[in-house]
């Protein structure tokens, strides 16, 4: 994209796919707000990010809290910046069988992953619209795409953030205003220890992403105004095998690849 110094705002910036997304902003001359909730974690991103020459705004959010998201925009709103880009990329997961996982987690992960999503993608897709201008691209999964045992829930959010991005674009689609859906398979990322994932077959014996390969993806797709991108030759080819596969037979496959590894 032309050096516009535009602001971005992305969430979960401080590592991972929404760290490297942060640089393409900045090489892309990009004014950034990032948002996350550790403080010396985004800090240290910013002076990475600044190096490209941009403003790099920190704030800090703990979105799983249910009125982070709103407070997050009545901060942009108070300094008076308009967001051009929106992207929701901060979002986790819990592993085990549904019946032992700890509920409020879950609740937690329900809240984090599409209720803060919901939330920013409404108030900013307002402004874009009314404006005429304006993309966002929000974070989803090949998980959304397959019933996923030992991350029900996490599966079950990610389907709805790649529904979600789909209608939404279609309600708008006669604006100048994009949404934009990235799936990423699994990443070489923090996401498998924060989800106490490190035991399971899909890590110990799974290929990884690397993330910035991701991150290219799915700025790429959101400068064309794409409606969604999966990421990787190997995730394509699940995604179609899966649109022509029945649930049971998705669920039981998914679920062996996602079981603890056998350490007898």
């Amino acid at each position: 994209m032309e050096n516009t110094k535009h602001f971005a705002l992305i969430t979960g910036a401080s590592s991972g796919i929404g760290y490297e997304l942060a640089k393409l902003f900045a090489k892309d001359r990009f004014n950034l707000v990032i948002v996350g909730r550790d403080e010396a974690s985004l800090q240290k991103t910013a002076l990475v990010l600044e190096e490209q020459g941009v403003q790099v705004i920190t704030v800090i959010a703990d979105l799983f809290e249910p009125n982070a998201a709103f407070n997050l925009y009545e901060q942009i709103k108070a300094r008076n910046i308009q967001i051009d880009v929106l992207v929701n990329d901060a979002g986790q997961g819990v592993y085990g069988k549904f019946i032992d996982t700890d509920l409020n987690q879950e609740l937690d992960i329900i809240q984090l992953n599409v209720a803060s999503l919901v939330t920013l993608t409404k108030l900013f897709v307002r402004e874009m619209v009314a404006r005429g201008s304006g993309k966002i691209l929000n974070v989803a999964s090949i998980a959304g795409k397959v019933p996923g045992p030992y991350q029900a829930v996490y599966h079950g959010t990610k389907a709805f953030v790649h529904s979600f991005n789909e209608a939404v674009r279609a309600e708008i689609k006669d604006i100048p205003v994009t949404i934009t859906s990235l799936l990423p398979g699994p990443t070489d990322t923090d996401f498998f220890r924060k989800a106490n994932m490190l035991d399971s077959k899909a890590v110990q014996e799974g290929e990884l992403a690397d993330p910035a390969d991701v991150a290219k993806d799915g700025y790429e797709a959101m400068v064309a105004g794409k409606d969604m991108v999966i990421s990787g030759f190997k995730n394509k080819l699940q995604v179609a095998m899966g649109n022509i596969t029945p649930d049971s037979m998705l669920a039981e496959q998914t679920g062996k690849q996602q079981e603890p590894v056998d350490k007898s």
